[in-house]
């Protein structure tokens, strides 16, 4: 299946458009913003753009350059996500590892574009830097430019065993191949090394408006869905058109428990020592992080709500009423950080006791 259509971002894809036309093209882009609203569609859309035989304002669509990208396999166009770390010991089998691994992804978006999360096990390990440098020092296979798309980019962990291909990353970002577009997708920047973020041109891109995701699940969901199913995506999607194609309940799921972790912490230090020491201990990644990520959403919606903004879902009874949205946002960098630590080897109980005590503090 080819890939699904590109929606919105109209201003991202003008200026982009036109740094393009008049070689002003930055080579290496990060593209922030939140999960599911096409950032790493907006660097497909790209990579057909400047691959494209008769682009102008956009691809084409229609070209060979175009027909290849959008099946995913134009030999210039080098797309990695994340992977479970290869199981191999020796450097050379883990690359191989890799590139199978990152093959195997790619078959499965062709035959299903409407991708899901990857799973909390996965990243970037070490194969992966090992991999993209291999690729990067290639030659252009058709002759013109090179597109290396490195999705949820958060996920690199080039500082894991080889600091000599951690500098290596750096140094490929720092001075990349003549002719090579590198382009990094992430939630937020600053998760993200510093040195990573400093030789790139960030790209920030907003959540899509009701109508665009509701327009994308008319045209893209199988069979069409009814028109309180869809009011209920589009609600639940809260501008995302990924969120609003995996709303159900693993979606709501992890909003459960980011509410009951609320209510547990707004009773006290023993309610709250009680829901972390019944948090699984051998995982602090998927069921997990989704709860973490849908703990920093919830305060995200309340803090709106304190600022009199609309909601975009309903916002749990410990958290309304709020007049001062700064001990949300304060709330929110707690949960970032607990974010960012359930990627090392951390166990999840510590780490949710801890952090409901910085909530509690916050809060």
């Amino acid at each position: 299946m080819p890939l699904p259509p590109m929606t919105g971002h109209l201003e991202a894809r003008r200026r982009l458009s036109e740094a393009a036309r008049t070689g002003r093209l930055p080579q290496v882009l990060l593209v922030t913003g939140p999960t599911g609203i096409g950032k790493q569609r907006l660097a497909l859309w790209l990579a057909q753009l400047v691959l494209c035989l008769h682009s102008d304002q956009e691809p084409c669509g229609h070209c060979r350059s175009c027909r290849l990208v959008a099946g995913l396999a134009h030999a210039d166009l080098h797309w990695f996500v994340p992977i479970l770390r290869p199981k191999a010991t020796e450097p050379g089998k883990q690359v191989e590892e890799a590139a199978e691994a990152l093959a195997a992804v790619m078959e499965e978006r062709r035959a299903k574009p409407h991708y899901p999360q990857p799973d909390g096990m996965t990243g970037h390990p070490i194969a992966v830097v090992r991999l993209l440098q291999q690729r990067a020092s290639l030659t252009s296979v058709e002759g013109g430019r090179r597109i290396f798309i490195i999705g949820e980019a958060e996920r690199l962990v080039p500082q894991e065993s080889s600091q000599e291909a951690a500098n290596a990353l750096l140094k490929l970002l720092e001075e990349p191949p003549s002719g090579a577009l590198f382009v990094l997708t992430a939630v937020d920047a600053r998760r993200l090394l510093p040195t990573m973020r400093s030789r790139a041109v960030p790209l920030r891109l907003n959540r899509l408006s009701d109508g665009e995701v509701a327009e994308f699940l008319r045209q893209e969901l199988e069979p069409a869905p009814s028109a309180g199913e869809l009011e209920a995506r589009v609600a639940r999607g809260a501008g995302s058109i990924g969120q609003a194609l995996s709303a159900g309940e693993e979606s709501d799921k992890a909003y459960r428990a980011a509410d009951q972790l609320l209510e547990a912490i707004m009773q006290g230090p023993g309610p709250t020592l009680e829901r972390a020491l019944k948090q699984t201990p051998w995982s602090a990644r998927g069921e997990f992080t989704a709860m973490l990520d849908a703990l920093a959403d919830t305060l995200g919606e309340a803090a709106r709500e304190s600022l009199g903004q609309p909601t975009r879902r309903p916002v749990p009874s410990a958290l309304r009423r709020r007049s001062d949205p700064a001990p949300l946002l304060r709330a929110m960098e707690h949960v970032a950080e607990a974010r960012e630590a359930a990627w090392g080897n951390v166990n999840p109980q510590i780490l949710l006791a801890v952090l409901g005590q910085d909530l509690a503090e916050a809060l």
